[in-house]
């Protein structure tokens, strides 16, 4: 959100107020698009440029504190982590730490916008672990669409980007309050 409006300005969309935040936090990828004033032809770019300033800026992006801690307890019961971002696989395990990225079994990363039901599939394919016994975690709206789509359970976590309670309205099969959630309902 820090550099949203000088994105705005590099690729001509409309630049949000202050007082918009909390409001875009609850649209969905599509509507958020359309909110902005952003043909659907610009996002690759506007996805390249995006990851690129988050490379530079990655060390002013911490992980949310009990990440670490969480996926060790998770990896200590012998579930299979796999990984799937929209971000680039050496940003992804850049910002883990070699140590953390190690827990995962399988990443697969730069997915597009809409792309992320693909990628989960594909995964689930790899790791011969049965759709049934596969959920994706994530913090937006399409992590449900994309898990949906994929066959497989959504869980959701409260302190992401997306309104939690929004999130709640699309029907999860899990929502998530805190780290210890994750690791005791798994």
């Amino acid at each position: 959100m820090r550099v949203l409006n000088g994105v705005a300005d590099e690729f001509k969309f409309r630049r949000i107020a202050d007082n918009e935040i909390e409001e875009l936090r609850c649209c969905g990828p599509r509507e958020l698009l359309a909110r902005l004033d952003v043909p659907l032809w610009k996002v690759p770019a506007i996805a390249r440029y995006m990851r690129r300033l988050k490379t530079q800026h990655m060390r002013d992006i911490p992980l949310f504190p009990g990440v670490r801690e969480m996926l060790l307890t998770l990896a200590r019961k012998n579930l299979t982590l796999a990984l799937v971002s929209s971000d680039h696989e050496a940003n992804v395990r850049r910002q883990l730490g070699a140590q953390t990225a190690a827990l995962f079994a399988y990443f697969d990363c730069g997915a597009s916008l809409f792309g992320k039901a693909a990628k989960f599939k594909r995964v689930t394919k790899r790791s011969a672990v049965a759709s049934t016994e596969t959920i994706a975690i994530g913090d937006e709206i399409r992590d449900i669409e994309a898990a949906r789509s994929a066959g497989i359970a959504c869980g959701l976590v409260s302190w992401g980007y997306a309104d939690p309670s929004v999130l709640r309205s699309h029907n999860p099969d899990f929502m998530f309050e805190s780290m210890a959630e994750i690791t005791e309902r798994l």
